[in-house]
């Protein structure tokens, strides 16, 4: 082996400060999610979870939504909640987020519900004692005891195809109390160009285009719309909003 072999690899100043940039910022999320797993084992009341630990992974479809919508639809989902009751967040992490903010900080004689549940394809959340590892591909690979057991369903499936959408949906009805017991409670963030598909995949459980649109931290190119089975003081049903429009322009 020549001498020239042996000599050790240099890397230029460039080279050099790239490489301590990615292991400084690398370092920098390390230390967040190590206190966030901290935080999510040992349950802190008042002590609150952020997102920030939880990198965007752009090629896994992955659009936290902002601070804002994550927390009002996870009030929407939890208003009324009973004791009894089980929930579950389907590909929505910054809402399950939201709500663990929501129920830390919550009076202790609030009602809370029996079981959460975060379903979720990124084994990072599995820091939370609620992550059940999720895959759409396999949509009804998941816990037994999750069969016809869940009250409060929100899901947003990662990705805007017909394939995708479709196999959430048979999770969500899947999970949902039988038919002969009223319908859950239901929230669908998706994109716009979905309304079609998404209101025919859950019109048994009383889903309709709602006025709400749900924003992301980092924006988002698509537009976006929220879907539900109740109107609250968010939002009302867009058809509900179209005969309104209708009936003021024909009188």
């Amino acid at each position: 082996m020549a001498d020239s072999d042996d000599e050790p690899i240099t890397l230029s100043s460039h080279a050099l400060a790239a490489l301590q940039e990615f292991y400084g910022e690398r370092n920098v999320h390390a230390d967040k999610f190590e206190k966030l797993k901290a935080a999510a084992e040992e349950q802190h009341d008042g002590q609150a979870l952020s997102m920030d630990a939880f990198v965007e992974d752009w090629n896994e479809s992955q659009f936290w939504y902002s601070d804002e919508t994550a927390t009002l639809l996870a009030k929407q989902l939890l208003d009324g909640v009973r004791e009894d009751e089980v929930v579950a967040v389907v590909s929505a992490p910054s809402v399950f987020v939201a709500m663990k903010n929501l129920l830390n900080s919550a009076n202790a004689s609030s009602p809370r519900p029996k079981k959460v549940y975060l379903l979720e394809h990124d084994q990072r959340f599995a820091v939370f004692p609620e992550f059940v590892f999720y895959d759409f591909q396999q949509p009804v690979k998941l816990p037994p005891d999750l069969k016809g057991a869940v009250d409060r369903i929100i899901c947003d499936p990662p990705f805007l195809s017909e394939d995708c959408q479709t196999k959430a949906a048979l999770t969500v009805r899947w999970m949902s109390r039988p038919a002969t017991q009223p319908p859950p409670r239901l929230i669908v963030c998706t994109g716009e160009r979905m309304e079609t598909l998404v209101t025919k995949l859950y019109r048994s459980l009383g889903a309709k285009t709602t006025t709400y649109e749900p924003r992301h931290a980092r924006g988002l190119s698509n537009e976006f719309y929220c879907y539900a089975n109740f109107e609250c003081d968010k939002w009302r049903f867009r058809d509900g909003e179209k005969e309104k429009e209708t009936a003021v322009e024909s009188s």
